[in-house]
């Protein structure tokens, strides 16, 4: 257990008084060498060396700046967040997916965050509860009686129908919702070469870029036929389709169908991609850990006696919350935000050049052993009722500052909604020996797929 004391921070946060802020540079052949060979744990392996000060990668031409400690995360995304932008390479290949829209910056940002912000509110997301919650229910009643079952495909699969169900009404079906949501989960799947390799030119071919490309066909034939039908039609009506074509800019322009088309896949990427990743990690985090969960199933059987978890149970599933929130900690799907530095800046007494390409890790900051006593372990009670909370900007599993994710209300109130409901109904067991290790993509997906048994309970 950990401690119950609030923990304090790493004590350097900055150089020495009258110091040269130079930031250390890690080593060329041994960066490069430990990306290719295992990215992930090369990342960890420097975030613990370096406990929390700020890092210089190595990689040729290509040297990033790494920042963990809170301090300097928060100055990066909320304090100063108009220097840091997402102009970085390691960004553009989002972009081919999420456009121009909630993926850019200034005015077009803007303007896309200010017309969907709306339908992320809190009042908004509650008033979605029961929605949200038939749609859960109606989803885990179809997952596969036999057979091991592919828990990530089944979390996409229930994340993307809840949130379409939620957002775009009777628009889009089942069998499409399932074609969007597994296209997306794909695309960004199919972005770790260019992530890790963000110095290629988009011109050189890298593995996974076919897949990408299919993908995003997929993610367009879906969209642009219902924003065509929502115009031919003159839609009236609240789905999302039909708000972003009735928006005017400020000149009093109507968006374009690409511009509605962006808007449409940002929002559905901020309210699915991330949920349907973390929940494939709650169920490897409850296998390696017994005593959770059957903690968590208990507080499930004893609250929801009927078939699935409805908006009444919420408030009751407190250790579910936790287990979420740990989740969160542990296996953050975005687990790491480039932004390119527009001008000079000095963060914790450390100067960074203008044009520089900064890097936040959320991956790295939750396991901040100052921070996150044991910060490996899996320990759902750091989030109980008589803890601490987390220092500010220690815990990021949805960014920080004004590109804060627009979901994070609703993932929170379907991720216990759809754990209840598969509770209710089975025990979960995953199959296969070989552990379940994470692979760096743009979120943070497990490195195979996560095979399970589900036995009714």
């Amino acid at each position: 257990m950990v401690s119950e004391v609030r923990p304090t921070p790493p004590a350097r946060v900055g150089p020495a008084a009258g110091a040269t802020p130079a930031v250390p540079t890690t080593g060329l052949a041994g960066t490069l060498a430990g990306l290719v060979r295992a990215p992930l744990r090369t990342f960890a392996d420097i975030g613990a060396r370096y406990d929390g000060q700020p890092v210089r990668l190595h990689l040729g031409l290509f040297r990033p700046y790494l920042f963990t400690h809170p301090a300097h995360v928060g100055h990066i995304l909320a304090g100063n967040p108009g220097n840091y932008q997402r102009g970085s390479m390691l960004w553009q290949p989002v972009t081919e997916l999420i456009g121009h829209g909630l993926g850019a910056e200034g005015e077009p940002w803007a303007t896309s965050r200010a017309l969907l912000t709306p339908l992320f509110t809190g009042r908004h997301v509650a008033a979605l509860t029961g929605t949200v919650a038939a749609t859960v229910a109606q989803a885990v009643a179809e997952l596969p009686a036999t057979g091991p079952v592919d828990l990530g495909a089944a979390m996409t699969r229930i994340v993307s129908r809840t949130v379409i169900r939620s957002f775009f009404g009777d628009r889009i079906g089942s069998a499409d919702a399932d074609r969007l949501g597994t296209a997306i989960a794909v695309a960004f799947a199919s972005l770790g070469a260019r992530m890790l390799l963000p110095f290629v030119p988009s011109t050189v071919p890298l593995p996974g870029d076919r897949a990408f490309a299919r993908a995003v066909r997929t993610v367009d034939s879906v969209i642009y036929p219902l924003i065509a039908d929502s115009r031919a039609a003159g839609d009236t009506g609240t789905d999302v389709v039909s708000l972003l074509c009735r928006a005017r800019d400020a000149a009093g322009a109507a968006r374009t169908d690409r511009q509605v088309r962006d808007d449409v896949v940002a929002m559905f990427v901020a309210g699915s991609e991330t949920g349907a990743v973390a929940l494939t990690w709650l169920w490897v985090a409850l296998h390696a850990d017994p005593a959770a969960a059957g903690r968590l199933t208990d507080e499930v059987r004893a609250l929801v006696t009927g078939p699935a978890a409805e908006p009444g149970h919420l408030a009751g599933l407190r250790y579910t919350g936790m287990v979420v929130k740990e989740t969160l900690r542990l296996y953050p799907s975005g687990w790491i935000i480039p932004r390119t530095a527009v001008a000079a800046d000095t963060i914790g007494g450390y100067r960074v050049p203008a044009g520089a390409t900064v890097l936040v890790s959320p991956y790295l900051t939750h396991r901040l052993p100052a921070l996150w006593p044991q910060p490996t372990r899996f320990d759902p009670d750091r989030f109980g009722p008589d803890r601490a909370a987390p220092r500010p900007f220690s815990y990021l599993p949805f960014g920080a500052g004004p590109h804060q994710c627009l979901g994070r209300r609703l993932f929170t109130l379907e991720a216990k909604l759809i754990v209840a409901s598969v509770l209710r109904r089975y025990d979960v067991h995953l199959t296969g020996d070989r552990p379940i290790t994470p692979s760096a993509s743009v979120t943070l997906r497990p490195g195979r797929p996560v095979l399970a048994r589900l036995v009714p309970a």
